[in-house]
């Protein structure tokens, strides 16, 4: 299947109405874009409809030219008020939206393109090139769509993760500040010093067994060996 799409050049036979320094003009013209000095042709073209703006020939050709200069929003422009201006002409108004589906296309408007070559279709069905423009366009908006999507869902992913890690780093943040509170509040409920009256009892606890200890000590003393004492008679 081919992969380029073709401009479809028309230099449309001259019309006898045609003063003879029109003609000279667009014959100009043709000249320079066969020499793919497609600048010049148009400037040459444009004199030539300016003398007559009807001129279905001169027009056509300025398209082209415009086209083959990348100039293609002027050249849609161009292609789109033919196909308008010249309804009674089937074959100019089908060849003018087929160019105009191909200005659309390298525009990267892909929707309006496609309904450019229907347009051409519709009045020339038999057009092999625009039904396989069409069929090109088509496969192109797909790839476009679904590259859209894919890019969307990996923004939502994205987006997703970096909520998580935010809910997260809040839940860390929020545990932290619990734990901090806890260990503070335990600090809290174990005094710095006895209470007035936990130390007097301590004192008379440790007086008493002082005291107990001393007393067994003297008993200890008292008790102490039996000695046999003899008698000296």
């Amino acid at each position: 299947m081919k992969k380029l799409i073709t401009l479809l050049f028309i230099l449309l036979p001259f019309i006898s109405l045609f003063a003879q320094q029109e003609k000279s003009y667009i014959k100009k013209g043709n000249d320079l874009y066969q020499q793919k000095k497609y600048d010049e042709a148009e400037t040459n073209y444009r004199k030539a409809v300016d003398k007559k703006a009807q001129t279905i020939e001169g027009n056509f050709n300025l398209g082209d030219a415009l086209f083959k200069q990348k100039k293609y929003s002027d050249a849609g422009e161009q292609f789109n008020k033919i196909a308008v201006a010249n309804n009674k002409n089937k074959n100019v108004v089908a060849s003018a939206y087929h160019n105009l589906g191909n200005s659309y296309l390298e525009n990267k408007k892909l929707e309006e393109g496609i309904e450019a070559y229907k347009k051409s279709l519709l009045i020339n069905p038999k057009d092999d090139q625009t039904r396989y423009n069409l069929a090109y366009a088509k496969e192109l908006l797909k790839k476009q769509q679904k590259q859209n999507k894919d890019n969307k869902n990996q923004d939502n992913n994205k987006q997703n993760n970096k909520n998580q890690e935010k809910k997260n780093q809040k839940d860390q943040n929020k545990d932290d500040k619990n734990s901090e509170k806890n260990n503070q509040k335990s600090d809290q409920q174990q005094p710095d010093k006895l209470s007035k009256e936990d130390a007097e009892r301590m004192l008379e606890a440790l007086n008493n067994n002082e005291k107990q200890t001393q007393d067994k000590l003297k008993n200890k003393k008292a008790t102490g060996a039996k000695l046999t004492i003899s008698k000296d008679w």
